[in-house]
């Protein structure tokens, strides 16, 4: 049942991003954004990220059920969710080119759980 579970919300992420990205954000983007920092780039970029980060925490939410349908240790469980928070911090580095400082919050965190699983018995 998990893996099904796994499959259902690791499909649900990817078509969030390629039906969001055809047919809500390319529509929104089109919109009159507010000018931040000189342009409305930011403002395009933070919503792009913000939207594709639903997709990549769905995947890490897809690969814990199935770490837990395999009675996986929770050190795999705890290095999934960092290199998850890890991936989102790229998102945010590559929409905006890091003027949108989450990336730094996702790093540390994930960076932590990744450290935590490195030098733990987990």
């Amino acid at each position: 049942m998990l893996l099904i579970a796994a499959l259902l919300i690791g499909a649900l992420g990817v078509a969030h991003s390629v039906l969001g990205e055809r047919y809500i954000i390319r529509w929104v983007l089109k919109q009159d954004l507010p000018k931040l920092f000189g342009g409305t780039e930011f403002a395009a970029g933070t919503i792009r990220f913000a939207w594709h980060i639903t997709t990549v925490l769905a995947l890490g939410v897809a690969t814990l059920l199935a770490l837990v349908e395999f009675d996986a240790p929770r050190s795999a469980a705890v290095g999934v969710i960092g290199w998850t928070l890890i991936a989102c911090g790229v998102l945010p580095i590559y929409f905006t080119r890091g003027r949108h400082l989450s990336w730094l919050v996702f790093f540390a965190a994930g960076s932590l759980c990744v450290l935590w699983v490195l030098f733990t018995q987990g």
